[in-house]
């Protein structure tokens, strides 16, 4: 089996700049839980989005098993809009009710999770029957686990904490196992 833990980012400091935004002093502290979190599967490889706040909440993990992190462009946030959009919940909806729309400048589902499952599968190809964390953010993270079961959805993005993680395990290229990794299954060994 290999074994993806796809983290979402924790909690960022808000900013336009989606490439540079920082975590905030929350989710620095929160980067040290996804690494006690993930202290004991034995990560093979860590990778991330370009984005700083999805790097610094693996950074921990990349550290304690002595490995760099490789950036991945797949697995940066999907561009909803070139511009702000006026609502926003209003606007991720929309492109989850019609996967091929998108708003000016931005990518719709299909897109994104094309972008997002592409470098999935290549991750699958290149590491296989090994642990893998992969960096990332929510919209592009639920988009590319509702490729493999659509009941990974808009209501499931919206339940998302910061950060959270996802243990995904594949037989090749088949999904076979997901589950939250989780405080609660830690401190009683589930």
């Amino acid at each position: 089996m290999t074994n993806i833990y796809f983290v979402r980012h924790a909690h960022s400091t808000y900013s336009t700049d989606e490439v540079g935004r920082p975590l905030s002093l929350r989710g620095l502290n929160d980067a040290n839980l996804v690494a006690n979190l993930l202290m004991h599967h034995d990560i093979d490889h860590v990778i991330s989005s370009p984005y700083k706040r999805a790097i610094q909440t693996v950074e921990k993990v990349a550290q304690q098993f002595n490995l760099t992190i490789e950036l991945v462009e797949g697995f940066r946030e999907r561009t909803l809009s070139e511009h702000p959009v006026p609502n926003f919940d209003e606007a991720i909806a929309k492109v989850w009710e019609e996967p091929a729309f998108s708003w000016e400048g931005g990518e719709s589902n299909l897109v994104a999770q094309d972008r997002g499952v592409t470098s999935l599968l290549q991750v699958l190809d290149e590491w296989q029957d090994k642990n893998v964390v992969i960096g990332t953010h929510g919209n592009i993270m639920v988009l590319i686990m509702n490729y493999f079961d659509v009941k990974y959805n808009l209501a499931f993005w919206d339940q998302l904490q910061m950060p959270d993680i996802y243990q995904l395990s594949f037989e090749g290229r088949k999904l076979r196992d997901v589950k939250r990794i989780s405080e609660e299954e830690v401190l009683h060994g589930y």
